[in-house]
């Protein structure tokens, strides 16, 4: 099953991040939003993008069983200037807690809401 799956309501673009345990910005999460992001510009059904994260936190950061490897693209910054550069709204919907890259992907999006417990 692949770590970020899609979603249309109508015309939101709902992107979905399920990584356990934590939702780690690993290559294939940053693929799979980047993928994401591409299939809403691509559809002028879409008018908005939502990105949330199953489980117990929205992106808690890096994923360390990376560290120490050749680094896969699309690196975090490259996920950022494509969020940052959409001409459709993208909203981060926070739980749990955005850290590190998380902190940068909430901060990334045009629009962040978030439960009242949330912490970035």
């Amino acid at each position: 099953m692949p770590v970020v799956t899609t979603e249309k309501h109508q015309n939101i673009m709902v992107i979905i991040s399920n990584n356990p345990p934590v939702n780690a910005l690993g290559a294939a999460v940053r693929q799979g939003l980047v993928d994401g992001i591409n299939a809403a510009l691509s559809d002028d059904e879409i008018e908005a993008v939502v990105i949330r994260c199953e489980g117990r936190t929205f992106f808690a950061g890096a994923d360390i069983t990376e560290f120490g490897k050749p680094m896969q693209g699309p690196n975090l910054g490259e996920v950022i200037d494509r969020m940052e550069a959409s001409d459709k709204p993208v909203v981060a919907a926070i739980h749990g807690t955005a850290l590190g890259g998380g902190c940068e992907v909430a901060l990334a999006c045009h629009y962040r809401v978030a439960v009242p417990s949330a912490e970035m």
